[in-house]
């Protein structure tokens, strides 16, 4: 489903590559909850984890009765950088909660999970929300809250500008000219504030890709912002695991997920204020 039928703004042309849209994976009849999750894969801003960061995620939240929309996002390595990414975000969690009802969706209870700079990604989308780039086409969708209800971030890029920044990400993102208060505007840790949803984060050790100081410093600015938020980091496991679902230790992490989003109501309606 494309987030602009008539043609993404700042579009360079018409291939899948240069206009946005999401896999929408509808949770069935009889175990539909009425929750809805964007998930963001990763690929360092250049490519897409469409398998282990995207279908599998999509069936596991469809096990539990959530529906998934995958978010196919305009990359660096075609063209296109920041605030291309941060307007393709805000726009697919519009999107979703313009067409709740007709998909039995709770306007109130959508997410948003993402991996690696997918992570950073839903993080921009979780901090960054209020943020109004220019290329917003102002119509009905657009009209709708960008907020998310809650945000997953597995073993997240977080920063561009600390000792343990993702550089290749930022390069992506940014373009490969980009300067240190650039950095630092989009390393999403100095992003939090009192109004950031609450936030799941999960990272290993091992990870030699993204430092697991990058989740930190997010769990830390949440905790100064008392922004509810739970982290789990494993000692072992490489970077881009998805749900490691072949791991015995490691598949753990999901199902704490699964726990967090029941504790946190997100698995059952909310009265409406």
């Amino acid at each position: 489903m494309p987030l602009w039928p008539n043609g993404a703004p700042l579009a360079k042309g018409k291939s899948e590559h240069d206009q946005p849209h999401l896999i929408s994976w509808p949770a069935a009849a009889e175990k539909n909850c009425g929750a809805a999750v964007v998930i963001c894969p990763g690929g360092g801003y250049a490519a897409l984890a469409m398998n282990h960061e995207g279908e599998q995620v999509a069936r596991w939240l469809n096990g539990h009765g959530i529906s998934a929309y995958i978010l196919r996002y305009r990359l660096g390595s075609k063209g296109y950088h920041y605030p291309t990414q941060l307007i393709d975000v805000q726009r697919a969690i519009r999107w979703v909660r313009h067409h709740a009802n007709g998909y039995q969706i709770d306007p109130m209870r959508i997410g948003i999970m993402g991996f690696s700079a997918g992570g950073h990604l839903t993080s921009m989308a979780a901090t960054m929300f209020d943020v109004k780039p220019d290329g917003m086409t102002n119509d009905e969708v657009d009209q709708q809250i960008a907020r998310p209800d809650l945000a997953i971030l597995a073993y997240p890029v977080i920063s561009f500008s600390d000792a343990f920044a993702n550089r290749g990400s930022a390069k992506n993102l940014l373009g490969p000219n980009y300067t240190e208060e650039q950095a630092k505007y989009l390393s999403t840790q100095y992003r939090v504030s009192e109004t950031t949803p609450p936030i799941f984060l999960f990272h290993t050790n091992d990870d030699a890709i993204v430092a697991a100081e990058n989740p930190i410093a997010f769990y830390l600015a949440a905790r100064h912002h008392r922004v509810p938020a739970e982290l789990h980091i494993y000692e072992l496991g490489k970077h881009g695991l998805g749900l490691a679902l072949n791991d015995p230790m490691l598949a753990a992490w999901s199902e704490h997920l699964y726990r967090w989003l029941k504790y946190r109501g997100f698995l059952a309606p909310k009265a409406r204020q």
